[in-house]
């Protein structure tokens, strides 16, 4: 079974709204115990945070795409754009 990755874009000025949704995102993550493997903020030229890279251990896209839906960075309407992708780790570990 594949692992999925979502690349998570923010909006172009949405820094404000990423930090006010913050606690409650790393909170709803934080309850996802065996989901998420791996997850941070991915950074712009400068260092600042720009979107989020998650890679889950889920049974199937959809539940990747459900997973997403109910991110408060999600429902906040943080992203600019979501992309989910099957991945299989052949290098390193997971």
């Amino acid at each position: 079974m594949p692992l999925f990755v979502m690349f998570c874009v923010d909006k172009p000025g949405a820094l404000d709204l990423r930090m006010a949704t913050r606690e409650a995102h790393l909170a709803y993550m934080g309850k996802q115990s065996g989901v998420v493997k791996v997850g941070g903020p991915m950074l712009d030229d400068a260092g600042g945070m720009a979107g989020s890279m998650l890679i889950v251990d889920v049974a199937d896209k959809a539940a990747a795409v459900a997973l997403n839906a109910n991110d408060p960075y999600t429902l906040a309407g943080l992203w600019e754009r979501v992309d989910i992708k099957p991945f299989r780790a052949t290098v390193g570990q997971i």
